[in-house]
Order: structure tokens, then C-alpha cells, then sequence
């Protein structure tokens, strides 16, 4: 019987992360919730995960930016850092404009293959299109994450935008919403292998 467990854990299809070292650096990419607009700076996503981890978080949030913009800044930071983990958070201005699925889409695949040239791991992290409920991510996001075979994070960014408790307004989180996506990706960067 433990072995049946065993096998069918060792045949789990979600992707695995590398170990990250001690000295790791991870870049959190995106735009306002990303930056962390709606709390204080240090209340902000990558900030609270970075302490949760124990490891260096930049914040690379750029309030107001849609993925044509994003895509074009992307590569130089990488460069510049050098991360040993990508984290992806975009397209949420392209709903709020109401910019093409398909050019979002291909924005965010570039992206991805930003970090793929520099041997960059990407968690990806769904966003929900703006609607009367916010139900789940935009599907292409999934399909993304499976054709590139990612760790994926589709449904924490639904559930604090569902709830008006962990928001500071009609699109922001608040710090405790903030707080809620830290520890989801802390989680998940710890079952797909990045943290012991």
C-alpha cells in the first residue's frame, strides 16, 4: 500500500521548481498588484514573501502597465538581476482596457520565453478578467501553464478579488489580501520543490 502511495506521488504531473539557495534572488513581475498599490510597501505580495522565505524578493510592479509594456521591460531586468525565479502576474490592465485576449496572451508567452532563454524557472499566476463576480482566471492562462509546463497559482487571485474583506478597493487588495497571495505562492513554491 505505502508503495502505491509512493508511485502515485512520484507520477504527479505538476512541474517541479529547482532548489533555491540560500542566496536566491526572485523577481515578482507584474503591474499595481504586483507593486502592492492598496497597503503599505512592506505589506506589499513580494515583500511578505520574502520574508516568509527568508530570501530576497524584488518588487518589479509597475502600477497602470499593460503586457505590451511589460513584455518590453522584462528582459533588461532580468538581465540586470539575474533572478533564480520568475514570478508573473499580468494582463489585468489589458482586461481593464479591454485589449485583445490573443495579444495579451502572446505578450505573456514572450515573457515567458524571456526567462526561458536565460534558463529562468517562471511560476505563473493567474489573473481573473473583470466582471460583476470574479470567478476564475482568464482561461488562456492555464493553457499557457500547461504548454509551457509551469507552476501555475489560477485561483488565489480570484478568491481575494471575490472577497471585499481582503480588498482595499474595487481591484486592489488590501495588506490581509496581499498577505493571502504571499502565502499561497510561499505554499506552492514548497510543494513543486523550490523550498525544503
Amino acid at each position: 500500500m505505502a508503495c502505491a502511495g509512493l508511485l502515485s506521488a512520484c507520477s504527479d504531473s505538476t512541474p517541479r521548481l529547482p532548489r533555491l539557495a540560500e542566496n536566491a534572488v526572485i523577481l515578482a513581475f507584474g503591474d499595481s498588484i504586483t507593486h502592492g498599490n492598496g497597503a503599505k510597501e512592506n505589506q506589499s505580495y513580494p515583500a511578505v514573501l520574502s520574508q516568509l522565505i527568508g530570501r530576497k524578493v524584488i518588487n518589479a510592479g509597475n502600477p497602470g502597465e499593460v503586457s505590451a509594456q511589460g513584455r518590453e521591460r522584462l528582459p533588461a531586468l532580468l538581465d540586470r538581476h539575474h533572478p533564480d525565479l520568475l514570478l508573473l502576474c499580468h494582463g489585468g490592465n489589458d482586461f481593464l482596457r479591454r485589449i485583445n485576449v490573443d495579444i495579451t496572451r502572446s505578450n505573456i508567452e514572450t515573457m515567458i520565453e524571456a526567462a526561458a532563454q536565460r534558463n529562468i524557472p517562471v511560476i505563473l499566476i493567474g489573473v481573473p478578467k473583470l466582471g460583476l463576480i470574479f470567478l476564475e482566471s482568464a482561461e488562456f492562462y492555464s493553457e499557457i501553464a500547461d504548454k509551457h509546463e509551469l507552476v501555475y497559482e489560477g485561483e488565489i487571485l480570484p478568491d481575494v478579488e471575490s472577497d471585499s474583506t481582503l480588498k482595499s478597493d474595487q481591484i486592489h487588495p488590501n495588506a490581509a489580501g496581499y498577505q493571502r497571495i504571499a502565502e499561497t505562492i510561499y505554499r506552492l513554491m514548497s510543494e513543486s520543490g523550490a523550498l525544503p
